[in-house]
């Protein structure tokens, strides 16, 4: 038997709350929106807020101490999304791209290697501006992911 269907999402800064709402309704799956200080969640039995304290890595570990196989984690925070898919669950970044078991060591790597050349004080770039498209495509990936879980869950 699979652990039950839900949604938890990094929220402090996720800019895709609005459409994990509207999958997650739609496909009747319970959200909790998990952050560090108050933020406004719609009215209604499928979304609830969980407000953590302002500790260090309180919201992610929250989020890992309720994450099992039957959960999908949206962040963007690599090593969030690692400890989480060591737990069995399903991890969608913002941008629609899923972090997976095959593929979250090479972004570990490319963090580790990017924050040590940000502490040498070369100038590096950020991720580039929140698209269109990474909206469009974080839409899809997570109605996948959801019909893809539905079905390992009955």
């Amino acid at each position: 038997m699979s652990a039950a269907l839900r949604i938890l999402i990094d929220a402090d800064a996720c800019p895709v709350k609005d459409e994990v709402y509207k999958v997650a309704t739609r496909h009747k799956v319970p959200v909790v929106v998990v952050s560090n200080s108050p933020i406004r969640v719609p009215q209604g039995t499928l979304v609830t807020r969980k407000l953590v304290s302002d500790a260090f890595d309180a919201a992610d570990d929250w989020i890992v101490a309720n994450t099992d196989t039957g959960t999908v984690v949206i962040t963007a925070d690599i090593l969030l999304a690692d400890r989480c898919l060591k737990l069995g669950a399903s991890v969608l970044a913002p941008n629609g791209k899923p972090f997976t078991t095959a593929s979250i060591g090479g972004a570990i790597a490319t963090r580790a290697i990017m924050a040590d050349l940000r502490a040498n004080g070369d100038v590096v770039g950020g991720p580039p501006p929140f698209s269109k498209q990474d909206r469009s495509r974080f839409l899809s990936s997570l109605d996948e992911m959801l019909v893809k879980l539905a079905r390992r869950t009955r």
